[in-house]
């Protein structure tokens, strides 16, 4: 399969784009946000982290894992993500 774009040429209109101010971009076609889809989302930092995980055995006390496992996410990556911020917080 070749990967090379079909065209060579971008044909936004850049120079259209850095004049136009926020208040004239329609958003018609674009529903606001719930509060409940706000509430379900899931928070993501930067790019995937190229570090390699590793699989471990851990005790967490059952209202916790169970609190997490409820939210409907993915709660490992979301206690991954927790810990990670809290490691950098403490170095």
């Amino acid at each position: 399969m070749n990967n090379e774009p079909i065209l060579n040429k971008s044909l936004t209109d850049w120079k259209k784009l850095d004049n136009i101010e926020d208040e004239d971009i329609d958003f018609s076609d674009c529903p606001e946000i719930t509060s409940e889809q706000f509430a379900s989302a899931t928070v993501r930092r930067g790019q995937k982290s190229l570090l390699t995980k590793e699989a471990v055995t851990l005790n967490i006390d059952s209202d916790v894992i169970n609190w997490f496992k409820s939210q409907k996410i993915s709660y490992q990556n979301v206690i991954n993500t927790l810990l990670k911020d809290y490691m950098k917080a403490h170095q």
